[in-house]
């Protein structure tokens, strides 16, 4: 029997127990530095938001959503970087009043796609807007043509690799390699101080949730049914009347909204945006936070990326030559003995034995009962 209830009990408690973890726990325990670093691994999060609904539940597998990371990210900084030169800032350049790595270049004016990012509601508006239109055109030229599953990630992959050559080919409107540095202020509040960082840590933790609901609200919808109906029998969805290109451009819109709010979010915490984390392999490290969080499960995509992010970090400080070798291994060990994640362990090995152990202390309960209250919950296989 199918359950069109938006939430039920265990993943009510799931998702109180995250917010408890990120509101109460984790700023309790950390100091200031390491909050900023558990914000700056949220903001990954959002991607491996995205490829739940994208690769988990539609199939699709994007190896280029750092793409849209750095979309969301470039908009989100272009604005930071005007307000951050303003002419009284920048009156020591030849040409005051804009970016500092233009008037290394020799631009002598504001370039007209650049002057709109004055204002933060265009930039807000932007960082919605350019990637999601961007995803369109990716998804209606490749999925119009079905054109799909490894062909697509490699076209991923491509478009990642010529956005990073783009962005750093043309210095003077971008920052180069070195991207654009030195954000300061949002509005005339500075961002830099540590109680900045912690406002917009529960900011960001607070659009978090947001996109959880809403892919929540996805997964529980009939929408959701069908994108598991065409990840599992494409062809069967297509012969009963669906557009099932259109279905695939909206997972990856959503993915690409998703990722590009993630990498608005990183501009905003770490006060610098780069190409380093537009290319192939940012993109293939987030698929990697999916993959051990579990590509079907939406808070085991938040506990992956804090896990392996928080594993990134102490072997590059304890092993900086061997850490990617860690990484991969991790993730081969993923795929190998859990190709459900984090959240296949929990499903399989800790929440029966739960359901279990409540089951022989309330009479009147059987597991039976439990497990109904919970596989609601899980995606059709």
């Amino acid at each position: 029997m199918t359950d069109n209830r938006f939430i039920n009990r265990s993943e009510l408690i799931g998702i109180l127990v995250l917010a408890a973890f990120l509101v109460v726990v984790l700023p309790l325990c950390l100091d200031v530095f390491r909050l900023n670093l558990v914000a700056k691994y949220l903001t990954y999060a959002f991607v491996a938001l995205g490829l739940v609904i994208c690769w988990g539940y539609a199939g699709i597998l994007s190896l280029g959503q750092g793409v849209f990371f750095g979309l969301g990210g470039y908009c989100m900084a272009m604005f930071l970087k005007l307000e951050a030169s303003s002419v009284e800032n920048t009156k020591i350049q030849s040409t005051p009043g804009i970016p500092d790595f233009m008037d290394w270049n020799q631009i002598t004016s504001l370039p007209f796609f650049w002057k709109p990012f004055h204002s933060l509601t265009f930039a807000v508006a932007a960082i919605v807007l350019v990637p999601g239109i961007f995803a369109l055109i990716i998804g209606a030229a490749m999925f119009k043509r079905r054109v799909g599953g490894t062909y697509f990630a490699i076209i991923t992959q491509a478009v990642a690799a010529i956005l990073t050559i783009l962005i750093v080919g043309q210095q003077g409107y971008t920052g180069g390699i070195n991207g654009m540095t030195d954000l300061r202020t949002l509005k005339g509040w500075d961002i830099r101080p540590d109680h900045a960082k912690i406002i917009l840590y529960f900011f960001e933790v607070g659009c978090l949730f947001v996109c959880i609901f809403v892919a929540q609200f996805v997964r529980r919808s009939k929408l959701g049914r069908i994108l598991v109906a065409m990840r599992e029998k494409e062809d069967r969805v297509r012969f009963s009347g669906y557009s099932v290109a259109n279905f695939k451009i909206f997972a990856f819109c959503l993915a690409a909204v998703f990722a590009a709010i993630g990498g608005a979010m990183f501009a905003l915490q770490v006060g610098f945006m780069s190409p380093s984390f537009v290319g192939i392999v940012p993109s293939i490290e987030m698929v990697i936070y999916t993959a051990v969080g579990g590509r079907l499960s939406i808070l085991g995509a938040v506990y992956g990326t804090l896990l392996v992010n928080f594993a990134k970090t102490s072997l590059s400080e304890s092993f900086p030559e061997l850490w990617l070798f860690g990484l991969g291994g991790l993730f081969i060990a993923v795929v190998l003995a859990f190709p459900n994640g984090l959240a296949g362990i929990w499903s399989d090995h800790v929440q029966p034995r739960i359901d279990r152990l409540i089951a022989s202390r309330k009479p009147g309960w059987t597991v039976a009962a439990i497990d109904n209250s919970v596989v609601d919950g899980a995606p059709a296989e």
